[in-house]
């Protein structure tokens, strides 16, 4: 190595453990990790540490949870780390003070390639919007969210069946790996960084913040559409709709894992046999469930489901 990185690393999520495990297995300095404050989880409401916390702990790193990013003592507990480089992975917005304090800037690993994708859920919503390609990028942090200079950039494919779980993980393994090449073009001066103002931004595509109104299931829509929003929310935090029986009884229906079929059906309408499949119409084709799960209860694949719940076909989807 040519300079002496003294880095602090911000994250919380398991998204942001790799790119933290990379460079401590390749020898840089982790002076200090910058993580979210415990808070209480689960039905016990149990004080939870973030899986970065857990981690840093297992390497005896200096870890600072700050409740506020513009607290002076916090400001000053980071000063005094004297780091020149600082990574984000997964974090909250960061206020101008902190990101402009390191010698060789502060960088971010975002799951798209920007500048399409910026905001706070890329991977969801590149499923969600049916792409065939999405991507990893890190870029320095400047005062607009996901706006600064590229840095470095890789691409990925999408399989038709991939689920925002199975393309984290893709991507939570090679955003590691760009995380560590970009360090080291910092390393040895060998990146130019890009303005993205020199990319394309007119009709630019966003990710913004996903709240549970957004994954309800618009039956609608033609099937594909249906069957990429299901995907594009699983496992997290899950596609949902509410089923009615003809006595006005209603259940909601969070649906994990489908297959879209040309198979005509009206929208909202079910077939079933009542034993081994479960079959939603929508505006164009059919969607087949697999995976479901009730509100309350346990996930189950769609056989299980139909055993332990009496659905038929007088049951349809409540708009």
């Amino acid at each position: 190595m040519n300079k002496e990185f003294r880095i602090v690393f911000m994250g919380t999520p398991e998204f942001a453990i790799p790119s933290l495990s990379i460079l401590i297995e390749n020898g840089y300095h982790i002076v200090g990790i910058v993580t979210a404050p415990d808070k209480p989880a689960g039905r016990g409401r149990n004080i939870q540490e973030s899986p970065v916390k857990i981690y840093a702990k297992s390497k005896n790193l200096t870890i600072l949870q700050p409740t506020n990013l513009k607290d002076p003592e916090f400001i000053n507990n980071i000063s005094a780390l004297n780091a020149n480089l600082q990574i984000v992975v997964a974090f909250r917005m960061l206020p101008q003070v902190v990101w402009e304090m390191p010698e060789f800037g502060t960088f971010n690993l975002h799951a798209s390639l920007l500048p399409n994708y910026r905001g706070a859920a890329p991977i969801n919503w590149v499923i969600i919007n049916g792409e065939k390609t999405t991507g990893i990028t890190t870029f320095y942090i400047n005062e607009r969210i996901d706006t600064g200079d590229i840095l470095m950039q890789n691409k990925v494919e999408i399989s038709p069946q991939d689920s925002a779980g199975t393309l984290h993980d893709v991507l939570q393994a090679q955003g590691a790996e760009l995380v560590l090449k970009t360090v080291e073009g910092i390393d040895n001066d060998m990146l130019e960084k890009q303005a993205q103002i020199d990319f394309e931004t007119d009709n630019l595509k966003l990710a913004p913040k996903i709240y549970k109104e957004d994954c309800k299931l618009n039956w609608s829509s033609p099937a594909v559409q249906v069957f990429n929003k299901i995907r594009g929310l699983s496992p997290y935090p899950g596609a949902w709709t509410v089923l009615k029986d003809n006595k006005g009884k209603e259940q909601q229906l969070k649906i994990f894992e489908a297959e879209h079929s040309d198979r005509p059906l009206s929208a909202g309408a079910i077939e079933t046999d009542s034993n081994t499949y479960l079959l939603i119409g929508t505006s164009a084709g059919s969607i087949s469930l697999k995976s479901i799960q009730i509100a309350g209860k346990k996930r189950n694949n769609i056989v299980d489901f139909l055993r332990g719940f009496r659905l038929d076909n007088t049951w349809r989807i409540h708009n």
